[in-house]
């Protein structure tokens, strides 16, 4: 009775130290009223068997001494004292018949004996084992001793139940562990189970077979390594802000629309540099976490090829002073030079910030003469940053241009949509803007201007004011602010934009188109249908082709002799004119030796 009283009194914590020494499985998850019943029916059970009990203490103090004095001299070979322990054995189980049978699955070795506890695994009561011997209390009272066979050194003895060894607890109820729980290491896993540090190579090899299997809770608590990636490597794309305030670099590979390879660019990278839609950035990148899409810039190390820091100073595109071009292109001297790129260089030449305007019809090889301009361009200025802006043209002649020219083809074929066609024109400007603003030099080559006025004409919202030939009227202003961004800068970069006009093609619209981009361009090369038909390339109207201001790019003696040759093919139709110069400008190497023959 006195016993009973002294359980109720003492506390929680109290109750389940003492039920740890009583071997209660699952102590720190009873209640105290469960406890308390659960140590009675122990104590009441330990009752009976009393005798046997210590008579298994007796065996366990022998073992244990046995187990010290192995530890101690490894060299000397002392004689365990054999107890016959059968008929102890025998005797407890035959009075313990309530409590569950534990075999034991024991492995020898010689500086260790090791053996793996699953309290509550699904296995029945007759097959429970008992792992990690050497870690036992056999100071409890429910202890019962199996016989062991006879061992000698690096010879192992495995149980009979191998094979259960690995059983993990299916139905295992998982609460916090409270700080009288079981003594467990930093990882989360008991100290009884814990392996020896010290093995020989054999035993390491065993032991790696007879692991046993974690616990769910120690698998949550398992180390795992991270690696931190950001910063490791570098993106490079055209930004692309959003009402939202924060962008996305786009790349060129997708034509500057959403795809996989997009960045993300917060807003507070945004602010700090100033940035605006089209700065070609370059940035260290890092992956995405969870919940997020897109890799996520970390730091800004370039923007349009300048350091990040003096991207600030820069004065907006708008404000800059534009001028006429002063310094011309150089179309002749590379490997694949023909007549078009000499005579282009001579009747009609082109200057750094040329708003050039080819006005063609149908099959006149205006996409050829951009494909020579482009390889021209690129062999002779390799400082100049060349794009080549396809709008709505056909897939094949995309790919021809991508593998003929060194430049950056943009492209957006006739089976997308109109708004694609928009989105593409716009991103492609603004990323000049932007390179001109820090001192480059850009050429756009835009094939068709009068198709990318249909795209902008389609997508413009409808005002009930429409021109002849079914055009909004202000639908055309945002294409002509495309073609009016060329310009010289003063003291700066400069923007060159050559873009093809249609005419003759039967449609309205396109003659609407090209009366409102006639009187823009301070260059014009007009291609003729009668050339093309006799098929006489190029196909130039010498006499309607020329360029504004063209004294302030050649010579004073170029620009002379020139002016003779005009004087001469003015009384010429475009057939002749173009024969009688393919005659004489095939005898010669160059424009300079043309020139100097001219004469004779």
């Amino acid at each position: 009775m006195q016993e009973k009283l002294n359980l109720e009194e003492m506390r929680l914590p109290e109750l389940r130290k003492y039920a740890s020494t009583l071997k209660i499985k699952n102590a720190s998850s009873f209640r105290k009223t469960d406890l308390l019943q659960e140590i009675k029916n122990v104590l009441s059970k330990q009752s009976v068997v009393d005798t046997p009990a210590k008579k298994v203490a007796e065996e366990k103090e022998a073992i244990s001494d046995y187990v010290v004095d192995n530890k101690e001299s490894s060299e000397k070979q002392v004689k365990r004292k054999r107890i016959n322990n059968s008929k102890i054995i025998s005797d407890a189980a035959d009075v313990a018949v309530k409590e569950p049978e534990q075999k034991l699955s024991v492995e020898k070795t010689v500086t260790e004996e090791k053996i793996s506890l699953n309290p509550e695994a699904k296995v029945p009561k007759s097959e429970q084992i008992i792992k990690n011997k050497s870690q036992k209390d056999y100071n409890s009272k429910d202890f019962t001793f199996k016989k062991k066979k006879p061992w000698a050194k690096d010879n192992f003895v495995v149980g009979k139940h191998k094979e259960q060894a690995n059983v993990s607890p299916q139905d295992e109820i998982l609460l916090p562990f409270d700080d009288i729980d079981e003594t467990r290491d930093e990882n989360g896993k008991n100290i009884d189970t814990i392996q020896p540090a010290e093995a020989t190579s054999s035993v390491e090899k065993n032991n790696q077979e007879k692991q046993p299997v974690a616990t769910p809770q120690q698998n949550n608590k398992a180390h795992q390594e991270f690696f931190k990636l950001d910063g490791v490597v570098n993106a490079e794309g055209v930004l692309e802000l959003v009402s939202e305030g924060y962008g996305f670099l786009r790349s060129s590979d997708y034509n500057y629309i959403n795809s996989p390879d997009d960045v993300y660019v917060g807003q507070g990278l945004i602010k700090m540099f100033g940035l605006k839609t089209g700065d070609t950035i370059e940035c260290s990148i890092r992956p995405p976490r969870d919940g997020e899409k897109y890799f996520t810039a970390v730091k800004i190390i370039n923007v349009n090829g300048i350091e990040a820091e003096k991207i600030r100073d820069r004065i907006p595109f708008d404000f800059l002073t534009p001028l006429f071009p002063s310094k011309k292109f150089n179309l002749t001297g590379h490997p694949e030079e023909t007549l078009t790129s000499r005579i282009i260089d001579l009747f009609s030449p082109i200057g750094k910030g040329q708003r050039g305007l080819i006005v063609a019809q149908p099959k006149t090889g205006k996409t050829v003469i951009l494909k020579e301009l482009a390889n021209a361009i690129a062999y002779n200025h390799p400082e100049v940053y060349l794009i080549i802006l396809l709008i709505d043209e056909r897939p094949e002649e995309v790919t021809d241009m991508q593998r003929s020219v060194r430049a950056e083809v943009i492209a957006s074929t006739f089976d997308e949509p109109a708004e694609k066609h928009v989105k593409i024109a716009n991103i492609v400007l603004e990323k000049a803007k932007r390179l001109v603003e820090s001192g480059h030099d850009v050429v756009i080559l835009l094939d068709s201007i009068t198709r990318l006025a249909r795209a902008y004409n389609t997508v413009a919202p409808a005002s009930g004011k429409v021109l002849s030939g079914g055009v909004e009227s202000n639908a055309l202003q945002k294409p002509k602010r495309f073609f009016g961004a060329a310009r010289q800068i003063e003291n700066g970069g400069s923007l060159t934009i050559i873009a093809t006009a249609l005419i003759d093609t039967g449609s309205k619209m396109d003659e609407v188109i090209f009366e409102e981009f006639k009187g823009t361009g301070n260059m014009e090369l007009q291609l003729d249908r009668k050339l093309s038909n006799k098929r006489v390339f190029p196909a130039i109207d010498i006499v309607a082709s020329s360029t504004r201001r063209d004294d302030l790019l050649m010579n004073k003696d170029v620009l002379q002799r020139v002016w003779i040759i005009r004087t001469h093919l003015a009384d010429m139709n475009s057939v002749e004119a173009m024969e009688f110069l393919q005659e004489r400008m095939r005898h010669t190497k160059n424009n300079e030796e043309f020139l100097v023959t001219m004469n004779s």
